[in-house]
């Protein structure tokens, strides 16, 4: 028995591939257009966002397949377009919402910032390894690096070219689709600079400030459970900003073992609170790892995150030790290679650490502090 397709069946079937930038299916979009069948034959037509579509050919290999999977077609043409300014404006607001900034005190995304006193603990890379373990464990996850004289997210996370350059963000207008690594959103000032530009930002306080609220109202992350903010060290213009935008925002504290590093660490979760942000624990990297002949090395000493813990334990409130991670030449490795190591070599002591701090993040409870509750009247 022969079975004959209809226009509807391939319509529905093209209307749930998903757009791989802003996830979403392409029939929520408006992306589809004319849907003819002919027999066996079929011709779909779709509207691509832009000219120049990063996401094009992957877009029309899965229409393409989506129309061949309805039973009965044999044969799939597809003809590419692209939106008009009316319609792309329509979908910006569509997508925008009524809300500039989203993740406000009553957004359901937890926004955790990861700061520390001073650079050089391996902040950063604690933050992209933790970002891809959440990911990894099915939640959805973006990435703000807000350390925009230092930024090395992009390149922790692989989204670079051989040429050390990240990929720019997707525009739909003053939209901005933030790149994707493992499953995380990211967006970084190093996406930004035009590509015969030294990779130095030279900026002072009210650019900065302007960056960080671009990232948080411009760039479109979409339906978040997680938003991690990778800091600049120490308690400068841009701790200050994230205070002001983010009050209600979570905040982890990176430290080395040493006492030096652990006496700063303590002054950014001091400031944190200052501006009503909660600190949820501290990270101590950089710990002892065994080396071959079954010694332990102490490179930094002992007791950092556990005298940091201390210090920002005061007023009744407890702040834990998350845990604490070694020293680990897979570590580094990864980061050089754009792959974290709870991806690459789970197995690695400091990626199971990271990942025991992963798990006991995404368990742990969510303050209701400064959120409105949806009771009503009876």
């Amino acid at each position: 028995m022969t079975t004959h397709a209809t226009a509807e069946q391939v319509r529905a079937a093209v209307s749930a591939v998903i757009d791989p930038e802003l996830r979403r299916p392409l029939g929520e979009l408006d992306m589809v257009r004319d849907v003819a069948v002919d027999g066996d034959i079929t011709r779909v037509g779709i509207a691509l966002t832009i000219v120049g579509c990063p996401a094009a050919d992957r877009i029309e290999r899965d229409v393409r397949d989506a129309a061949a999977s309805v039973p009965g077609i044999a044969d799939v043409a597809v003809d590419v377009g692209v939106m008009t300014a009316a319609e792309r404006s329509a979908l910006v607001e569509r997508i925008r919402g009524t809300k500039r900034m989203p993740f406000t005190a009553d957004s359901l995304t937890r926004v955790i910032a990861v700061t520390s006193g001073k650079g050089g603990v391996g902040k950063s890379t604690v933050t992209a390894n933790l970002a891809a373990a959440l990911a990894s464990r099915g939640l959805a996850v973006g990435l703000i690096d807000a350390d925009v004289h230092g930024f090395s997210i992009p390149g922790l996370l692989g989204l670079v070219d051989e040429d050390g350059r990240p990929p720019q963000p997707t525009r739909l207008n003053d939209l901005m689709l933030p790149p994707v690594a493992h499953g995380v959103k990211t967006i970084s000032i190093g996406m930004f600079l035009p590509p015969d530009a030294s990779p130095a930002v030279a900026w002072r306080g009210p650019m900065l400030h302007r960056t960080v609220q671009q990232f948080l109202t411009d760039v479109h992350f979409g339906d978040l459970d997680v938003l991690l903010i990778d800091m600049p060290p120490g308690t400068g213009d841009v701790a200050i900003s994230v205070g002001q935008l983010l009050p209600h925002a979570e905040v982890l504290v990176v430290t080395t073992p040493q006492a030096a590093a652990a006496d700063v660490a303590v002054r950014s979760g001091v400031v944190a609170r200052q501006t009503g942000q909660s600190v949820i624990g501290v990270i101590e990297n950089m710990t002892a790892f065994m080396l071959p002949d079954g010694s332990v090395l102490d490179l930094f000493g002992q007791g950092g995150g556990e005298a940091v813990a201390a210090a920002l334990s005061v007023g009744g409130l407890t702040v834990p030790l998350l845990g604490s991670v070694p020293l680990s030449a897979a570590l580094r490795r990864g980061g050089d290679v754009g792959v974290p190591v709870v991806i690459g070599e789970p197995e690695d002591t400091a990626a199971g650490a990271i990942s025991a701090i992963a798990d006991a993040i995404a368990t742990m409870r969510r303050s209701l502090a400064g959120r409105s509750l949806p009771v009503s009247r009876s």
